[in-house]
This record gives C-alpha cells, structure tokens and sequence, in this order.
C-alpha cells in the first residue's frame, strides 16, 4: 500500500496582502496548517500603500471641505471662523493607521499559528516553494499552493517618475508636500479621490484622460453627475481624449499633451506636480511559473478559472492556485479575499466558484460614488446578445428626507434590470454614504431577488436607504406596467 505523502504544510501562500490574510484566516478555519511568505510590508498594497491610507487622507482632506463649505453650514444656521490644517499631521493620521492595521494582520495571523517566513517566495515545481530569505534560500513542500503576488502602480511610457514631483499613488498618499498645482493622468478611482484630496486642501488640479470622456468606465449617467459635483465646483481643469506624452519631473514639471488619436503634441503644461493614476499591473515577475509550464498572458496577469485554479494550456495545474489583483479578474482588495475563500474551499473539496457580479466598489470622494454589476452600456449589450429587453430607473437624494436634513440632497441611485424577470443586472449611486448603501444592491445581486420582491422590503424612515427603496418601487411598478 503506497504512503500517504507528507508535506512540511498544507497551504502556502505567497503574498500576505489583503487576499493572501483572507486565505490564510479561511484556511486555519478549514483546520490546515498555513505558511504565508512576504517579501516587503505585511498588508500589501491595500493596508500600506493603497485603500487604507488614502481613506484616511480623505477622511481628514473631506472634514476640511466640510467645515469651510460656508453656505452649506449657513443652510444648516452654523457660521464658523477661520479653519485651518497640519499637513503633517494628516499625513501622520494616515501613516499611523497604516502602523496599526499593519500590526493588526500580523497579529491575527500569529495568535491562529500561521507561520510568516520573510522573503522572496516563487514555485518551484509541483507543490514545492522555494523561498529567498536574508539567511539564504530554502525550499518548503505544500499539498496546495496560492499566489497572492498582487500589482503595482503603471506607469506609461514617455513619463519619467522621481517619487518626488512626479510620482504615483504609492508615493501620494505620503502626503510629503502640496504642491499648488497638480497635474493628475488618469480620472478613474485613484485619479478622483487625489484630486478630491488636493482640492480640498487648496492646491489647483489639472486631470489629463486618454478615453474620449472623463471616467470612462462608469456608468454614463453616474460620470455625468460625478463632472457636476465632484469637477465642476472645484478648481479642476480637465483634457479629455489626450495623453500625456512625455511628463519630465523638476521644478517646473513639464508635461507634453497630445491628441489621444493623432498623437500630435497640442500643448505644453508647466505644473508643480503630477500624479500618474494610470490604472496597475500584475507584480508577476520571478515567480518561477516556468517551472510549472504556466505562462502569464501578454499583460503579465495569472490564467485562472473560477475556481481560481492555476490554468496552463487552458487546463487546471494541480495543487496551485492565484488570487487578487495577479489574476487581473477584478482589481479590488475585499475581490481578492473572496478569491481566496473560494480557493481554500476548492482545495478542501468543496467545490465552488467566484461571483464577480455582485462584487461592488467604491470611489470615496465627497460625496461617495458605488456600482455592482453592470453598467448601462454594457447591460445592453448582453440583452441584445441573448435576446432579452432591459429597463433602468433612477431615484434621487432630492427626494430623500434624510439628505434634505443633512443639507446633501445632490445624487442619485440608478438600477438596471431585466424587464421579463426583474433580475437586477447593476447598480450604481453617487451621494451621501453611497459607499454603504451599495451593499444592499449587491446583497440582492447575489441572492438573485428580483426587484418584485424587493420592492416589499421595509426601510428604515427617515434614513438614505430609502433611495434604494425608491429604486426597487420604481423598479417593481415598471414591471407591472
């Protein structure tokens, strides 16, 4: 009778970013004995150079909005003095939290006894790792492994970073000085919220999109709204359909805008700073797939499936599994933890599958904007190709009691559904708490409840929620009719 074969763990993961912790947390709980292996900060991007920082920065940079937004406080009958800010201190508000939280994952993991090995882990061939430490190398055994590898800020060609005047969002959350202008590439996510902190700090800000329209992958009506309250009011000039060329940093910062489609150089800005916010790559270099016969696509990302296991030649590579922003499947910290709770179920053999429909995100500018799901423009598409009609409805904060309160009424939530089955295909809102509020659409999406039956849920009054409400009313009547 052949020996079972034994393994110096069950589970190895490489990457302890937010997607490798929640494997590992999902892993001890499924009773496997777990090593995690980091070469740089405990937390990854997410905890140290990404979401956890710049919500800090926009936690202190909004409050400072907030209480110099005089006619909004005069709508409310506050009348306040002068109002002023550390600069230091807010970016010491960040890097503190960054400390704790850091502190906070390590912790956890130690108390559920998961070994962390510092280093440079990359497979070695069929559940076998090897890993580059400051005492040298060595090699560990792994019934299954994860690569939780991760992504760094893209940088394009022609612009040259320092980390000092022209730099990405690694260094920008630093806060290391305000510039008083500030070119910004790039009007995704990233893009909006620096340019939501720098304004609201007092620096001017340029934003430069290749895409013909600013936010380009959000829905029309949502990036519409988000131009009115988010650029318009605010010292922000914005170049659509132009790329910044060639970005040279000094003092000044020298950027050559060209026209996205003829690539002919129409202007020469001349600013104190500028962020790159041009989207991120897969951190998948060295990571020894070669010596599992797994090549990364043409981008660099990791071929998976949604089991999330490991694909070569389109088939599943025994015992190895990716997750997270490597994969490219959906660049989102909380995507990358409910990647690898589906790995670590796959692996105990219960089968299971990613769900990346009801995944929401959030951009947390002031006032917040959230989608799940589809847009518009997209939605449709997928109705023309299967042969089913479509119907979006909107509800507004205008309408909403409880922002007329607050003295924040701007915004809407949109949703989009199918018209023959109520199946609801997205959601999107722009306004206050939109980042929350989201959740009960994306809870709906993965229940599967059609908007007939959500149409009867009870809401709390007088709260935001009940803009949701008023989407599902509208929704469930629309059907009717």
């Amino acid at each position: 009778m052949a020996q079972k074969k034994s393994f110096d763990y069950d589970l190895v993961i490489i990457g302890a970013g937010v997607g490798g912790h929640g494997a590992a947390l999902h892993a001890v709980e499924c009773g496997l004995k777990t090593a995690i292996i980091e070469a740089a900060d405990m937390g990854g991007t997410c905890v140290n150079r990404g979401c956890i920082p710049s919500k800090a920065l926009l936690a202190a940079s909004g409050r400072v909005r907030e209480l110099r937004d005089q006619h909004h406080l005069k709508s409310l009958g506050i009348q306040l003095g002068q109002v002023d800010f550390d600069r230091g201190a807010i970016a010491s508000h960040a890097s503190n939290l960054v400390d704790t939280l850091r502190g906070n994952l390590t912790n956890s993991l130690t108390r559920l006894k998961v070994d962390i090995i510092e280093g440079w882990g990359k497979v070695a061939g069929q559940q076998k790792v090897s890993v580059k430490t400051k005492d040298g190398e060595k090699s560990i055994t792994a019934r299954d492994i994860i690569v939780a590898s991760g992504s760094i800020p893209w940088v394009p060609p022609g612009v040259e970073v320092d980390g000092k005047t022209v730099f990405t969002s690694d260094d920008a959350i630093k806060l290391d000085w305000l510039p008083d202008w500030v070119a910004i590439i790039g009007s995704g996510y990233i893009g909006l919220e620096f340019s939501d902190v720098y304004t609201a700090l007092g620096s001017e800000v340029t934003i430069i999109e290749a895409m013909d329209k600013l936010m380009p992958t959000f829905d029309p009506d949502i990036a519409k709204l988000a131009k009115r309250m988010l650029i318009d009011p605010r010292d922000i000039e914005t170049h659509a359909g132009t790329l910044a060329m060639k970005v040279t940093p000094g003092s000044p910062v020298v950027i050559e805008l060209a026209d996205a489609k003829t690539k002919e150089v129409v202007d020469v800005l001349e600013v104190d700073a500028c962020l790159v916010a041009t989207g991120r790559i897969p951190a998948t270099n060295n990571l020894g797939f070669d010596a599992v016969g797994v090549e990364t696509d043409k981008r660099g990302f990791i071929p998976v499936n949604d089991r999330m296991e490991v694909l070569s030649n389109d088939k599943p590579v025994a015992h190895l599994y990716a997750i997270g922003d490597a994969t490219g499947k959906m660049m989102l910290a909380h995507a990358a933890s409910a990647q690898g709770i589906v790995a670590v179920e796959n692996m105990c053999g219960r089968s299971r599958e990613a769900q990346y429909n009801s995944i929401p995100a959030a951009a947390f500018t002031h006032p917040e904007i959230s989608f799940v799901g589809m847009t518009e423009p997209q939605a449709k598409e997928k109705a023309e190709a299967e042969g089913f009609k479509i119907k979006a409805v909107r509800s507004y904060f205008k309408a909403n009691s409880k922002a007329l309160a607050e003295s924040e009424s701007d915004g809407i939530a949109k949703l989009i559904f199918r018209e023959d089955t109520g199946e609801i295909l997205g959601g999107h809102i722009i306004g206050l708490h939109a980042a929350d509020l989201i959740h009960e659409v994306s809870n709906a999406i993965a229940q599967g409840e059609p908007v007939q039956s959500l149409a009867n849920l009870v809401h709390t009054h007088p709260t935001i929620s009940e803009v949701i409400d008023e989407a599902y009313k509208r929704a469930a009547s629309g059907i009717a009719h």
